[in-house]
């Protein structure tokens, strides 16, 4: 009897494990003897991944946190490599983080062992010098959107688009107010604004007071108008409250989580730059995209970063779709005129027809897509 086949997978993130768990389930349904082993998360377990480190060792971010744990995850790379070279899998797969697991690919690759990684870092956005490494670390690159997979192609790196997750898993909402209604908003016909000032402290520190005084503006205008927060987590919440305990005529409900409902039951977003204006897009709303980071950052980024646009329905696009307002542009004036602009039922059915058709593009079934590509790459 031949052997079952094995994969050895690096998860080091949340995102990372709902990927890891949908590409294992997968590949089960095509070998259900595979076998898993590395570092993978609670949803990669329940599937019967074997998870040789807690994936929470890998969750690190900014550049002080990586720096203090660095002899640890050093270690942890190193019997990883020990482990897979003295056992080698049939595929290896890195899941997202890059930094973690490109040196790793490209030390198992040198050992004859075929590497995968699930997710491109946004090297066609910055550094994209990075590109030399990748195609010494990697057999086959999985990407989630198409402009990606362009990129890889035009440096000659085996690329495969497998569309994005959350396209098999969001469209817009025909009734709303349902939505509504399990929120405890406002469930009549006022239109209804969402806020995403952002997930972190310095985010919604210096978007969340230009979105407030935007909204006020915008009141003034359109005094039916009602406003909806989406808090990231409980430090989020009470830093929301405390801003907005100075605008206290301003009509918004304030929640923690659920952003996605949130959006859903909207008419309109302002939202501060990153994977949520996928989720807006998906969910068909039109937006505003707004983004302030301290004055050095955005001087270094701005040198830094090659591409034309910040948000992923402009990226997607290839135009701007959406209106972008950044650092100095992000003012309340500038984002009050967008945001009744983009209510404008006119505004919001052109919208509406774009985002449905990137939504198709990138509606593929992602985990089969991928599933199929590493097994071909396996074979």
């Amino acid at each position: 009897m031949a052997k079952p086949l094995r994969f050895g997978l690096v998860v080091g993130e949340r995102s990372g494990d709902i990927l890891g768990a949908g590409l294992i389930q997968a590949i089960k349904q095509r070998h259900p003897d595979a076998q898993f082993e590395g570092i993978g998360g609670e949803l990669m377990m329940a599937q019967g991944f074997d998870s040789w480190f807690d994936q929470e060792r890998l969750a690190v971010m900014g550049l002080i946190e990586p720096l203090k744990r660095l002899p640890e995850l050093l270690r942890i790379r190193k019997q990883l490599f020990q482990r897979f070279t003295a056992n080698p899998p049939d595929v290896f797969i890195g899941v997202d983080s890059p930094d973690f697991n490109l040196d790793l690919e490209l030390k198992l690759r040198k050992h004859g062992i075929k590497t995968v990684h699930y997710v491109s870092p946004s090297v066609w956005a910055w550094r994209q010098g990075r590109i030399k490494k990748i195609a010494r670390a990697v057999d086959l690159m999985l990407t989630l959107l198409p402009f990606e997979a362009s990129f890889y192609r035009q440096h000659n790196v085996p690329v495969k688009f497998v569309g994005h997750p959350l396209a098999d898993e969001l469209a817009p909402v025909d009734d709303i107010q349902a939505v509504r209604q399990r929120l405890a908003l406002p469930c009549d016909e006022v239109p209804l604004v969402a806020l995403l000032p952002g997930s972190r402290e310095a985010e919604v520190r210096l978007v969340g007071p230009v979105m407030w005084q935007a909204a006020l503006q915008a009141l003034r205008q359109q005094p039916q108008l009602r406003f909806v927060v989406p808090a990231a987590n409980a430090a989020r919440l009470a830093q929301i409250k405390q801003q907005l305990a100075g605008h206290p005529d301003l009509p918004i409900t304030v929640v923690q989580g659920q952003s996605t409902q949130v959006m859903a039951a909207a008419n309109a977003v302002v939202m501060a730059s990153g994977t949520t204006t996928l989720e807006a897009l998906l969910l068909g709303k039109p937006m505003v995209v707004a983004y302030r980071m301290a004055p050095l950052s955005y001087a270094i980024l701005a040198r830094l970063v090659k591409s034309k646009y910040i948000s992923l329905p402009n990226l997607l696009a290839d135009k701007p779709l959406v209106p972008e307002l950044i650092q100095d542009a992000a003012t309340p004036e500038a984002l009050a005129e967008q945001l009744l602009r983009i209510l404008q039922p006119g505004e919001q059915q052109v919208l509406k027809q774009e985002f449905s058709a990137i939504r198709q593009q990138l509606s593929l079934n992602a985990s089969q897509e991928a599933a199929k590509a590493v097994l071909e790459l396996v074979n």
